[in-house]
Parts: structure tokens; C-alpha cells; sequence
């Protein structure tokens, strides 16, 4: 099926061509490994084998969840710190070193999980470097993508690393259940799920040695020529075209307003720019979905599936295995179809609300489903809310109330608050969040708000014919 394109100016043909996507598939495969991690960690933490190697099997269960917690715990506080750090790499050496350079920790740590024989220490270590490495990339992919892509097509390309993210998942609960069904509970029953890991994050480390540094990110560093050569190659046409001439010029005038705030008022004017209108909006609305994305429970559910639905009286290891990974298909399905059909065609906020109506009524009816079901408080025992971590053992059905509460909230948010973004270049984000830069009177004039194509074009290409001749373009 193909959409039709549409963009905020004339656009050659010849920018849909398969270099953006080939580059953006080979960023977006860290998805995989994310996705891999978060789906197979909660289904090999309920294996026989891992439980009788670590010795899970003989504590209490207060201490297998604190056990547990502590396994998720470690790498996603190996993400946390690893985005931070991949911010400043990616700013210093780039996107693609930031891209290798993690997919290099992540093989490591997953290394270190694969030869801890009994010792949790060298696991959670390995989860740690692990997590450093997933951080890094999921800082670094979306940034990436973003900078290559041609803004009507920038939500599908983006979103490749969701959709990656999705089938790493569904890989991770199958091979757990697959593993459970035909491999005797020894060391080997662990070790599969979790030396797959090394596959896509090999994968990732050769296939990234072939992406090309964004164009953005060269100008910023100074490299203007291969900024150049790299775009016309990922836009396929000549540099000298108006296209990429208009692109060079809007990227050209955008990192100038950056570079001058950051000359003119130092780090700490920087930190106060975040305050002002257009800026602290965009900084609120960026924090504010991840913030909601979390509130849906969606990680809690990805880490602890199988245990999860043992709250809801789905019994045995297999049967929570398999009910896992079908959850992981229907999740894979519906990432397939938004970004496939919907995501460049109605935009970004509806899918936000029509996910939201449906989670939020997901979670309420397995509140009540529980509330009024009672599943045997033997399954309880081992249930999600004991190692969820804590949350779901004290509160019950009431956490189910909660996630859907918090999605019920996000609907108006997204109607009152969330811009729409769909075909607006990165160049043009200050201009739809109302930011005004302290050098406005260098500032091109924004295509947004004209009535056609045609004017958009011819303002932009008679302000690049009046730059100086001594510019190198």
C-alpha cells in the first residue's frame, strides 16, 4: 500500500529513494536488542534452570522478588545513565560512534550474563553494561534517524525503531517459551535466551560500520563538505540542487542561532533558554510522553509478563510463556499497522489518543476481572505484584485501575496540549512551538503558514541566491 507524501515544499522524487531507509533500518536495529531484553529477562527469570543455578529456588519469596527487582533494576539503571553519557558522545563524535560504541557495551554485557555460573554479582554487572549499552543506542537512534530523514517520511522511519523494538520482543517470549517446552532445565535452558542477545548486537556492531554521520551533525562540527557529500548522497541529488541547497541553508541557519546563544550567553543562558516560551513547552511535552508512556504499565507488563499473568489465574510456566508471546504479537501487529499506514497519513496525536482509549479500557477490565474473578490466592502467591516490583502485591486490582487512570488523563492532554508534527521539518520545530531566538532578525522566513508550495520555495530560494558567494555550498 503506498500513502501518499506530503511535505511543507515541493519535493523531488528522487528523495524517496531506499538510502534513507537502508540507513535507517541499520540504526533502528538496536531495537531489537531493547526489545529482545525487556521480553526475554521476565520469561528466563521463571526457568527451572536459572532458578536452581542462581539458587532462586531456595530463597523465601520476599527475597527471589527483591531478586528479581534487583535483575530489571540493574540494567534499566544501566539505561538511565547510558543515555545520559550517549548524549555527550553523540554530541562530541557523533551519532554513528555513539551507535557503535554502544552496541559494543551491550555485546559485552551480555557476554558477562552468559559466564555468570552462580555468581549474581558478574550478572548484575553484565545487566549493568548491558543497560549502558541500550541507553546509549536508544539516545542515539532516534536522533539519528530524525536528521536523515525527509520530514513527510520522518514518523515512518522513526518509528522502524519501534517497530524493531516489537519483533525483538516477540523473538524474547518465544524463545523462553520454546526453551521451556524443549530443553532439558540445565544450564543450556538459560544460556539460549540469553546468548541471543549477541546476535543482533553483533549484527548492529558490522552493519553500523556502513552508516554514513548525518549531515547535521557534521555541519555542527565543522565538516561542511562531507555534511554536503552526505546529504546529496542520502537525498540522491546533486548538491547544487535547490532541495538540498534549501536544506543546507535551513540547517545552515538553525545551528547558527544555536551556535550564537551558546558564544553570546555561556552554558548557564543555555540552561535559561529552557525556560522561555517555545522552549520550556517543547522541553514539558518531550518529558511529558515519555512520562505517560511509562504511566501505561507497558514496562512493567514487558519485564514481568509471565508473572503477570499468573495474577490473572493463568497457571504454569508454559502457560504463562505462551501467553506471553501471544501478547508480544498482537503488540508487534498493531506497532506494524500504525507505522505502516497510519503514522504519516493521520499524524502523531490521534494515535496517541485512540491507544490510550484502548489501553485505558484494557487495564479497567482486568481490574474488574480480578476484583470480581479472584483468581486462587495460590496463584497470587507468585503473582506479578511480587516482583512488579512491589505494587501489584499491595494494591491488587488497584494497579490495574491505576495505569488505566493515568492513560484516561493522557487524552485530554494530547487534545489540549500535544502539537501535531506530521510533515514539519526539524528546522520548522521552533516556529510551531511559538520559540522566538534571540537573533530574529538573522532568522529565515518560515514556509509554515503560506499558502502554497509554490511561495514557500521562492522565498526560501531567493533568500539562498542573496547569501554570500564566499559560503561554502
Amino acid at each position: 500500500m503506498t500513502l501518499k507524501i506530503v511535505e511543507d515544499r515541493p519535493t523531488p522524487k528522487e528523495v524517496y529513494n531506499w538510502r534513507p531507509y537502508f540507513l535507517a533500518l541499520i540504526a533502528a536495529w538496536g531495537g531489537v536488542l531493547f526489545g529482545y531484553d525487556s521480553a526475554f529477562i521476565g520469561g528466563t527469570l521463571s526457568l527451572p534452570s536459572f532458578s536452581h543455578q542462581f539458587g532462586l529456588d531456595n530463597m523465601s519469596t520476599s527475597e527471589k522478588s527483591f531478586t528479581s527487582a534487583n535483575i530489571v533494576s540493574t540494567y534499566q539503571g544501566g539505561c538511565f545513565f547510558g543515555a545520559i553519557l550517549g548524549l555527550f558522545v553523540a554530541e562530541k563524535w557523533g551519532r554513528r560512534a555513539t551507535l557503535l560504541g554502544s552496541s559494543a557495551l551491550f555485546c559485552l554485557g551480555a557476554g558477562l550474563m552468559l559466564g555468570a555460573t552462580n555468581k549474581l554479582g558478574i550478572f548484575y554487572a553484565g545487566r549493568i553494561i548491558g543497560g549502558f549499552g541500550v541507553g546509549g543506542i536508544s539516545l542515539a537512534t532516534p536522533l539519528y534517524i530524525a536528521e536523515i530523514s525527509p520530514p513527510s517520511i520522518r514518523g515512518r522511519l522513526v518509528g522502524f525503531y519501534e517497530t524493531l523494538l516489537q519483533i525483538g520482543g516477540v523473538i524474547g517470549f518465544w524463545i523462553n517459551y520454546g526453551v521451556n517446552q524443549g530443553v532439558a532445565p540445565t544450564a543450556k535452558q538459560w544460556h539460549i535466551p540469553v546468548s541471543l542477545q549477541l546476535i543482533p548486537g553483533g549484527m548492529l556492531l558490522i552493519a553500523g560500520v556502513f552508516l554514513k554521520e548525518t549531515p547535521r551533525w557534521l555541519f555542527k562540527a565543522g565538516r561542511e563538505e562531507q555534511a554536503i557529500k552526505n546529504l546529496s548522497w542520502i537525498r540522491n541529488l546533486p548538491h547544487d540542487h535547490e532541495y538540498v541547497q534549501q536544506e543546507i541553508h535551513a540547517t545552515r541557519s538553525q545551528l547558527n542561532r544555536e551556535m550564537a546563544l551558546a558564544r553570546d550567553h555561556g552554558f548557564m543562558g543555555q540552561v535559561r533558554e529552557l525556560g522561555k516560551p517555545g522552549v520550556r513547552n517543547r522541553l514539558g511535552v518531550g518529558m511529558a510522553i515519555m512520562m505517560f508512556q511509562n504511566l501505561t504499565g507497558i514496562n512493567a507488563i514487558n519485564y514481568y509478563s509471565p508473572t503477570i499473568f499468573k495474577s490473572i489465574g493463568i497457571t504454569g510456566t508454559n502457560n504463562g510463556l505462551f501467553a506471553t508471546g501471544i501478547y508480544g504479537i498482537v503488540k508487534m501487529i498493531t506497532t506494524f499497522v500504525f507505522l505502516f499506514w497510519l503514522i504519516d497519513l493521520v499524524g502523531r496525536r490521534k494515535p496517541l489518543i485512540y491507544g490510550s482509549v484502548g489501553g485505558s479500557f484494557s487495564m479497567f477490565y482486568i481490574a474488574a476481572f480480578i476484583a470480581i474473578a479472584q483468581p486462587k490466592e495460590g496463584d497470587k502467591a507468585t503473582a506479578a505484584g511480587r516482583s512488579t516490583p512491589y505494587m501489584v502485591a499491595n494494591i491488587g486490582y488497584g494497579t490495574y485501575l491505576f495505569f488505566g487512570a493515568c492513560m484516561v488523563l493522557m487524552i485530554p492532554w494530547v487534545i489540549f496540549v500535544l502539537p501535531e508534527t506530521k510533515g514539519v521539518s526539524l528546522e520548522d520545530m521552533d516556529e510551531l512551538f511559538g520559540y522566538v531566538a534571540p537573533e530574529n532578525n538573522q532568522r529565515r522566513a518560515s514556509p509554515v503558514g503560506f499558502t502554497n508550495d509554490e511561495q514557500k520555495a521562492e522565498v526560501i530560494h531567493e533568500e539562498i541566491a542573496g547569501q554570500s558567494t564566499d559560503r561554502n555550498v
